[in-house]
């Protein structure tokens, strides 16, 4: 998923920002978990919230990543857990996409970044 990501970053980075922000852990080890996930366990304190930003990081997103508040607010008013996709423009929200992991879907960005360029 990261790599369809990356590649709208590529293509769009000239006329769009991107910006990433890391909400609770969908699939922490210590909660629903997954075989061959990575290791980063429920969030409790900011610090710890940050330090699994930093296994994105890693990952090179190609666009900054920030922190949701340990009050979870961007998750909660954006309804993003675990991950969500949207478009703003002058403020206004564009396109909100359905929830993922199903409703991800970076080709509806595609398309919409591409009548707005």
């Amino acid at each position: 998923m990261l790599d369809e990501f990356k590649q709208l970053v590529k293509d769009f980075g000239a006329v769009a920002d991107f910006l990433i922000v890391y909400i609770a852990e969908a699939h922490a080890t210590d909660g629903w978990s997954f075989a061959n996930n990575v290791d980063i366990q429920k969030h409790t304190h900011l610090q710890e919230r940050l330090a699994a930003a930093q296994v994105l990081v890693k990952e090179d997103p190609m666009c900054p990543i920030v922190v949701d508040e340990m009050t979870n607010i961007s998750a909660s008013k954006y309804g993003a857990l675990p991950e969500r996709l949207f478009v703003l423009q002058s403020g206004m929200v564009i396109y909100k996409g359905k929830r993922g992991p199903w409703g991800y879907n970076p080709q509806e960005v595609r398309g919409v970044l591409e009548k707005i360029n």
